[in-house]
């Protein structure tokens, strides 16, 4: 079989990362690109790059992966899609809900796959954490907590952190638990001068009453990416930046020190950090995508799932705005 011809538009601080994946991904070829910028990163490789998406169509290509700013999702990808191109869009799906909703429809009138760029849900600690969570080692799940922290980046001009990093913790919280959000409160605050949000916290729960807590930011002097989901029988511990999960089982051992067994809580029991394939997470959303393409797997993040995670964005910046909890609608099935 023929590899897919891939083209990638924006080839900017999180483009580069698409080109080199598509160049090692087995069973795609990267014949354009396009950047109104240039190859600011030398990427290009010998490839001429184009200044717009017409350049990207013009080549003849199968896919292509949207790196443009959030501002321009809408129009790039229509475009593709008018051109019978399947596409992978850097998340956020779009800017706001009724942009998401036209490209969405624009892909399902097409017939085309349409993917969002959740490559959280490609990280080896959450994908092992929700496959244990599936098969009951937590037993009941009680609370899902995100922290999603580190200095401003430089990348960063059209949105503020709610949209450019607690979506990430929207999309993997709802996939963890299998459940969407069903009511949220949150809080904004700006304080670096920008014109955007730099802090936001979250609290609500899901439809299955799990109870979530979401803190991003961009004021913390260091990085931080972790994922704390809590149960009956323990807690599962994902570090994302380094790929480790630690499973922190609840004690069984009968407590005899009064002062402790008052407390009428669980006991600290064995911890475990467990041993996984760590592989580059934009490598596996790469391979989710291409055998969507191909018809023969469906483990991409759908764009109907992007717009969900776009309908909770909305409902965050709504609360902080108004200083009142939302409830959201419940997802079409």
């Amino acid at each position: 079989m023929a590899a897919l011809r891939y083209g990638v538009i924006g080839i900017g601080s999180m483009g580069r990362h698409h080109v080199r994946n598509v160049r090692e991904t087995p069973g795609i070829e990267l014949v354009a690109l396009a950047d109104p910028s240039g190859d600011r990163f030398d990427v290009a490789g010998g490839l001429s790059v184009g200044e717009g998406v017409d350049d990207l169509i013009r080549a003849g290509i199968d896919a292509a992966v949207v790196a443009v700013p959030t501002v321009y999702h809408e129009e790039t990808a229509c475009a593709l899609a008018e051109a019978g191109v399947h596409c992978l869009i850097e998340k956020p799906l779009a800017g706001d809900v009724a942009s998401g909703m036209r490209i969405r429809d624009t892909f399902e009138h097409a017939g085309l796959v349409g993917a969002v760029g959740y490559v959280e849900r490609c990280n080896p600690a959450l994908r092992e954490m929700r496959r244990r969570i599936a098969e009951g080692q937590l037993g009941e799940v009680y609370q899902i907590v995100t922290r999603r922290q580190s200095p401003f980046p430089a990348r960063i001009s059209d949105v503020g952190v709610v949209k450019d990093l607690a979506t990430h913790d929207v999309d993997l919280t709802a996939w963890v638990a299998g459940s969407p959000y069903e009511r949220l409160s949150a809080e904004v605050t700006h304080r670096s001068g920008r014109a955007n949000e730099d802090m936001v916290s979250v609290t609500g729960r899901l439809a299955n009453g799990v109870l979530v807590s979401n803190l991003v930011n961009w004021l913390t002097p260091f990085k931080e990416r972790t994922t704390i989901v809590t149960g009956e029988k323990g807690a599962l511990v994902a570090d994302t930046l380094m790929g480790d999960l630690t499973y922190y089982r609840n004690g069984s051992i009968p407590v005899e020190w009064t002062t402790i067994a008052n407390f009428r809580g669980v006991s600290e029991g064995e911890v475990t950090r467990y041993e996984i394939d760590k592989r580059e997470p934009l490598r596996v959303e790469h391979e989710n995508f291409r055998d969507a393409v191909l018809g023969v797997g469906a483990e991409h993040v759908s764009m109907e799932e992007g717009l969900q995670a776009l309908k909770v964005v909305e409902a965050i910046l709504e609360s902080a705005g108004t200083g009142r909890t939302v409830t959201l609608e419940a997802p079409c099935s």
